[in-house]
């Protein structure tokens, strides 16, 4: 697939690329990235150079993930970085802040173009939001960025060499007031009792 960029009001949403490697790395030290993500720990400048090396070149070429640098229109600092990414048939989202940019909306706006941007020009129906249960900061910008919980999972990730627990939340087409591709036959009701 060719890569793109996005826009928004304040944000250019790019491809990472190598020229990254030092806002990542130093993104990626602050405990609070580390803490709620699967980096490793202690993130060292090898693994940044393997990301955007080898994870973000095959994402790309594979269209399994999209990795986007989220830059600020003005300036060009990056202030996050996000992604749309596969497994079997489901479509998820990620995402993390340069710690000195956090609350002023940059990963809500940055989750919601690339949402527009899967909706309609990948075809994606249903996008889910999973972070490790008790991650308020995470689940903030996903309920801002319309995302409806769904519940969690038990055990359905490791942390540290430990089980924890998945929040789940999930943004369909119509949440954003766009169509569906499929017609949509949602459950009367849940599971009794």
């Amino acid at each position: 697939m060719e890569r793109i960029s996005l826009t928004t009001q304040r944000l250019l949403l790019r491809p990472h690329d190598l020229s990254d490697e030092d806002a990542v790395f130093a993104a990626c030290q602050d405990p609070e990235i580390q803490r709620w993500t699967d980096l490793p720990t202690p993130y060292e400048r090898r693994h940044a150079a393997f990301y955007l090396r080898e994870l973000v070149q095959r994402g790309w070429h594979d269209e399994t993930m999209y990795h986007f640098a989220v830059e600020e229109r003005e300036g060009g600092v990056l202030v996050a970085s996000a992604n749309v990414h596969r497994h079997a048939d489901t479509w998820g989202i990620g995402y993390w802040t340069v710690a000195e940019h956090r609350g002023r909306g940059f990963a809500t706006e940055a989750v919601l173009a690339l949402a527009d941007w899967s909706f309609k020009e990948r075809g994606v129906q249903r996008l889910e939001w999973r972070g490790e249960a008790g991650n308020l900061a995470s689940w903030a910008v996903a309920e801002k960025a319309g995302f409806v919980r769904e519940g969690t999972l038990r055990a359905a990730q490791t942390n540290g060499n430990t089980l924890r627990g998945t929040w789940i939340g999930a943004l369909l087409p119509a949440d954003l007031g766009l169509p569906f591709t499929l017609p949509y036959c949602p459950a009367a009701s849940d599971l009794p009792g």
